[in-house]
This record gives structure tokens, C-alpha cells and sequence, in this order.
């Protein structure tokens, strides 16, 4: 199925730093709580099953591309703010998506 150029557009993918990385205990499946810097776009919370590949100290100061305009989704007693971008494996571990050299914190993807 294809989608049209205005349907990609309607996508606001942007690149973000993780500040802070925490444990998700009471999450189904494991998963890290990240604070992530959006520059002018703001600071938003994510709920990311990345735990397989990344360890939080890794993961704190890491550029990463996100989803912000998904709608809030209340995960646990967490409110998750924006989708983290990777890619799974065949072995359903999740590689995160991310620039190869440091971008401004909020850039638009396209």
C-alpha cells in the first residue's frame, strides 16, 4: 500500500537526546522510562522496550528519532509521550535509529 507525500508529512519525526534513563519495573514487558530533549519542541517521556541491546548508562546522552505526535499512551502507572524509532531483529531485539553524526536537539525528519 502507498501513502501520499501529505500522508508522510502528517508524521512529526524528529531527533532527540535521552537525558534520563530509569528502570520500568512495572512494565508487562521490560522497557526503560527515557526523559528525551527536543530543543524548542520540549522535553518528552518515552516508554521504550530497548532493554535487550542497551544498558541505561549507554543509553543517557544518546540522539535518537522519535514520533512526537502519536497521542499520550498511559503504560503502567507511566505516561508515555512520543514513540522511540528502531529497528527489530530476528530475534526481536529492538536497534535504535539514530544519526550518524550529532544533529540539534528538536530537528525535523523528512
Amino acid at each position: 500500500m502507498f501513502i501520499s507525500w501529505s500522508d508522510f508529512e502528517k508524521i512529526d519525526i524528529r531527533l532527540g537526546t535521552i537525558l534520563e534513563v530509569q528502570d520500568f519495573p512495572k512494565a508487562r514487558k521490560p522497557a526503560f522510562q527515557l526523559v528525551i530533549d527536543f530543543g524548542e519542541a520540549g522535553i518528552k517521556k518515552s516508554s521504550a522496550q530497548i532493554t535487550d541491546l542497551y544498558s541505561k548508562e549507554e543509553l543517557a546522552g544518546r540522539q535518537v528519532i522519535v514520533i512526537l505526535n502519536f497521542p499520550p499512551k498511559q503504560i503502567a502507572n507511566f505516561n508515555s509521550e512520543c514513540l522511540v524509532l528502531g529497528v527489530y531483529t530476528p530475534n526481536n531485539e529492538v536497534v535504535l535509529l539514530q544519526p550518524d553524526r550529532p544533529v540539534k536537539n528538536g530537528s525535523k525528519i523528512g
